[in-house]
């Protein structure tokens, strides 16, 4: 995911994504809320499971093991596509093996590569396409349709997306009214992970604002630890940096806006946005290994790097959604303990709360494929991942017991509380020629302001013709 943030959106963009259409008030609410459970919540509480067995449920849904009948699929075989790697990865291998020993399936997993379009392009020019592919933007979807490519979802899928998730979410995953997707993974984007262990030292506390952000920043800093860590080698992490100030400095309807193009990159909010962002892109010694360094380091070691080397580590904070704990787990640092996180900080008016999102999409219809698509839309699924760490699900019926400490559920808590009232990740409802492809659009013209912070007007210029071409205006 872009990561995959996670919140919200709806209306129709220039790509053909749907989004959930909200006014500024709602918004505002919506975000208070989210950000208050947050704020208060996930950064006091342990990384162990002695809470697992908690009746706070996300969707009021009991565990009951079972809660959806598969087909037989004995002697059937299926490919699934996704760009996952590592631990997320090898935990969605685990879905994948409980719905191969419910139905007698097999199940093969195949990787792919950034971005996943142009993959499954050459799978399908090769006549060799999975039957089931992870997209993680509506964009995608809408090109996978377009493309006719995908193929519709059933009337068992249907059912328990109906039954499973509220009606924003169901309808991102369609196109022309028709659903397609099935968000299976979501994501709150809108977190800052921190090194207990140097704001115990530096004396920081958790701020609310980013003036305070930029406070802290200097405390830790003066302690004689780089405060952020950033995965600019992929440009993915820079468009949620960006996406988290911009909706909480320009408001919920001009992101809509800049998000269908209905306002030019070199409109004033944007300035702004960028501006802001420069306080701390700008600052070397708040860069670990400064732009160079951050140009040049991935998203996983940026987390990895801020929870190893003790009380020395090479930063001190690294921004990212509830995903970052995946990485964290491969570190001996423990979530809720040894790594914390806050929301992130209020910009504008209000803190931003942004949502990413997996959705899974058939690209070669059958009996089986059918099934898979309505297991992963099922709790039973994502209960399977969620007791793994490091994933949130957008399905209401997936009871909060099942996450392993009780930062994951005040997250997920939140995530399902929020309802339809969700701003979707920005760069995900693009053209994925601008908003989702390694070393063009967004994901370029960001890295080169991170490599050079004062040349606002050129990167909006460069943004705005890169995103005139992808939508064709």
């Amino acid at each position: 995911m872009r990561r995959t943030s996670r919140i919200i959106r709806t209306r129709r963009s220039p790509d053909g994504s749907t989004r959930v259409p909200r006014t500024r008030g709602t918004a505002r609410a919506a975000a208070a809320v989210a950000a208050g459970v947050l704020a208060v919540s996930l950064t006091a509480c342990g990384g162990g499971d002695d809470d697992g067995g908690t009746d706070d449920k996300g969707g009021g849904a009991e565990d009951t093991g079972t809660t959806v009948t598969l087909p037989e699929l004995d002697g059937e075989s299926l490919q699934v596509a996704a760009v996952w790697t590592g631990a997320e990865q090898a935990n969605f291998k685990k879905v994948l093996a409980e719905f191969e020993k419910r139905t007698g399936a097999k199940v093969t997993f195949v990787p792919a590569q950034d971005p996943i379009i142009n993959f499954l392009g050459s799978k399908i020019a090769g006549g060799a396409p999975p039957d089931v592919a992870l997209l993680p933007q509506p964009g995608a979807i809408k090109q996978a349709v377009d493309k006719k490519w995908a193929k519709p979802l059933g009337a068992e899928a249907r059912a328990e997306l109906a039954e499973n998730y509220s009606r924003g979410w169901q309808d991102i995953g369609k196109v022309d009214g028709e659903q397609y997707g099935v968000y299976y993974k979501a994501a709150n984007k809108s977190l800052i992970w921190y090194n207990t262990q140097v704001f115990e030292n530096a004396g920081a506390s958790e701020p609310k604002t980013w003036d305070e952000l930029l406070t802290t920043a200097q405390t830790v800093y003066d302690s004689g630890v780089t405060p952020f860590s950033v995965g600019g080698a992929d440009g993915w992490t820079l468009t949620d940096w960006f996406e988290n100030v911009y909706l909480s400095q320009a408001g919920p309807e001009k992101y809509d806006r800049l998000a269908r193009h209905e306002i030019k990159w070199t409109d004033p909010s944007v300035e702004e946005a960028l501006t802001t962002l420069a306080e701390i892109w700008g600052r070397k010694d708040y860069v670990a290994g400064g732009a160079r360094g951050a140009l040049q380091t991935a998203f996983p070691e940026s987390v990895t790097q801020t929870f190893t080397g003790g009380d020395q580590p090479k930063a001190a904070m690294v921004y990212e959604g509830d995903f970052v704990q995946v990485n964290i787990g491969e570190t001996e640092a423990e979530v809720g303990t040894d790594a914390k996180v806050f929301p992130f900080p209020a910009v504008g008016d209000t803190a931003p709360v942004v949502s990413g999102g997996d959705a899974a999409v058939i690209l070669k219809d059958s009996k089986a494929a059918q099934a898979l698509v309505t297991f992963l839309a099922s709790p039973d699924a994502a209960g399977v991942q969620a007791k793994l760490g490091g994933y949130l699900s957008p399905n209401r019926n997936v009871p909060n017991s099942a996450y392993p400490n009780e930062v994951q559920r005040k997250m997920a808590k939140a995530l399902v509380d929020a309802g339809d009232d969700f701003r979707f990740d920005m760069s995900d409802q693009a053209p994925q020629v601008f908003g989702g492809t390694p070393g063009k659009g967004e994901w370029k013209a960001l890295q080169d302001f991170l490599k050079n912070p004062r040349d606002v007007a050129g990167t909006q210029e460069r943004l705005e013709a890169d995103a005139a071409a992808a939508y064709g205006d």
